[in-house]
C-alpha cells in the first residue's frame, strides 16, 4: 500500500510540475492581445512609457495607433495594416510598436485633438514627430484605408530621420 500511494503521489507531482512548465513556457511570450487585431506578428508594447523607453534603448522610432474598438474607421484602417505585409514587416523590424484605446497624459500626442484613428512618430530622443503628417488638413495624423501607401512613406520618413538627425 506504501508503495502505490508513493507512486500515486509522484505520479500526481509529475503531472503537476509539467503543467507548471507549461505554463511558465507560455509566460514568456508576450500575449498577442495586445495587437488588437493590427498584427499578430509585431512587438507590441502595453504602454506609452514602456514605449518610450524600448524607442531610446532601440534606437527605434515609437509609432503609436490610437484607436477605438467601435469606430469603423479604426476598423477599417486596422484591416487595411493588418493585411499589408510591408507595414507589418516594417513595423515588426523597425519600429516600437504601441496601440492605444485611450488617450496618454502626454499633450504632444494629441497637437490637433484626441481624435481617432490617429498614428504618430516618435523619435529615439523622444520628440513627437509633428512634422510626420497624414493628407487631411482637418485632422493631421489620421488615415484611411486608401492612406497605406502614404503611411509606408511616413514610416520610411520616420526612419530617414532618425539616420540624418541623431
Amino acid at each position: 500500500i506504501m508503495l502505490h500511494s508513493t507512486l500515486a503521489l509522484s505520479l500526481l507531482l509529475i503531472a503537476v510540475s509539467s503543467n507548471l512548465a507549461m505554463a511558465i513556457k507560455k509566460e514568456k511570450r508576450p500575449p498577442q492581445t495586445l495587437s488588437r487585431g493590427w498584427g499578430d506578428e509585431i512587438t507590441w508594447v502595453q504602454t506609452y512609457e514602456e514605449g518610450l523607453y524600448q524607442a531610446k534603448k532601440s534606437n527605434k522610432p515609437l509609432m503609436v495607433i490610437h484607436h477605438l474598438e467601435d469606430c469603423q474607421y479604426c476598423q477599417a484602417l486596422k484591416k487595411a495594416f493588418a493585411e499589408n505585409e510591408e507595414v507589418q514587416e516594417m513595423a515588426q523590424n523597425n519600429f516600437v510598436m504601441l496601440n492605444l484605446m485611450h488617450e496618454t497624459t502626454d499633450k504632444n500626442l494629441s497637437p490637433d485633438g484626441q481624435y481617432v484613428p490617429r498614428i504618430m512618430f516618435i523619435d529615439p530622443s523622444l520628440t513627437v514627430r509633428a512634422d510626420i503628417t497624414g493628407r487631411y488638413s482637418n485632422r493631421l495624423y489620421t488615415y484611411e484605408p486608401q492612406d497605406i501607401p502614404f503611411l509606408i512613406e511616413n514610416m520610411k520618413k520616420a526612419l530617414r530621420l532618425i539616420q540624418t538627425e541623431l
